[in-house]
């Protein structure tokens, strides 16, 4: 009886002991953790950190960039869009030599040239001038400015339109038709029947013309763009035009009927 006490007391002796040993585990393991929180991984020291490796100036450089993609994509808009620039003027001289003389110089100082030029006189002996002048479109504002101080400018009319829809639509025609004639070429290096040969021959040819059809009217239209296109008519006064001045009231009238 007292031997199985004792062992009964030594098997609790036994597993107090390992309760203890396993707290005192839980305890070392937990102060093993414990300096984790030191490390502050989610304050300011793990913070610190992602900045000096890039990790949080990331995020916000996101709408930047689609900011700045945007901006790109209105910038090429701009640049490839296909303008083409057109004006007419009135202006009129008291030196029709001289300013006449002027006003080709000026063209070719911009690097355009005359597409139209015309000289006539009136019935009192004054003369007259039509122009139809090219200049380069970077400089068509400049041109129109530059005359004004040539001449007396008695009106003036501008427009600008953008023709890039029927311009890429040409250009994106002309490819598949491009794209097609090597096809034809193709089918018909292959062909062995003279009846595909004939239907081939002829799809071929309405193809080389509508290819030289559609290459005509991009080069037109590169014309247009890259060349703005101004109509000058030019005519000899005695007097330069002023703007009108307002009719005069019935005071001055009676004024000017004493006198």
């Amino acid at each position: 009886m007292k031997r199985g006490l004792a062992l009964f007391l030594a098997a609790l002796l036994t597993a107090l002991t390992l309760t203890a040993c396993g707290g005192s585990a839980g305890g070392e393991s937990g102060s093993t953790a414990a300096p984790a929180p030191s490390m502050d991984y989610g304050g300011a020291n793990w913070k610190s950190e992602a900045q000096e490796f890039g990790f949080e100036d990331a995020a916000p450089a996101e709408p930047e960039e689609s900011l700045a993609g945007t901006a790109d994509q209105g910038e090429s808009r701009l640049t490839n869009a296909k303008m083409v620039y057109t004006a007419s003027m009135e202006a009129e001289t008291q030196d029709f030599d001289a300013c006449s003389a002027s006003l080709e110089k000026l063209v070719e100082d911009m690097g355009g040239y005359l597409e139209y030029a015309s000289m006539g006189s009136y019935g009192d002996g004054s003369r007259n001038a039509s122009y139809t002048i090219r200049v380069p479109a970077a400089k068509f504002k400049g041109f129109l400015a530059s005359v004004g101080e040539i001449a007396h400018v008695v009106s003036q009319d501008q427009n600008a339109d953008n023709i890039s829809e029927l311009y890429y639509d040409t250009e994106s025609r002309l490819a598949t038709q491009r794209t097609k004639m090597e096809r034809l070429q193709a089918l018909l290096a292959k062909a062995e029947n003279m009846e595909d040969i004939i239907t081939l021959e002829s799809a071929i040819a309405e193809t080389e013309l509508l290819i030289e059809q559609l290459t005509g009217s991009l080069r037109h239209y590169d014309a247009l763009v890259d060349f703005a296109t101004i109509d000058v008519r030019l005519r000899e006064v005695i007097r330069l035009s002023t703007v009108e001045e307002a009719p005069p009231t019935f005071a001055s009238r009676l004024g000017h009927a004493f006198v």
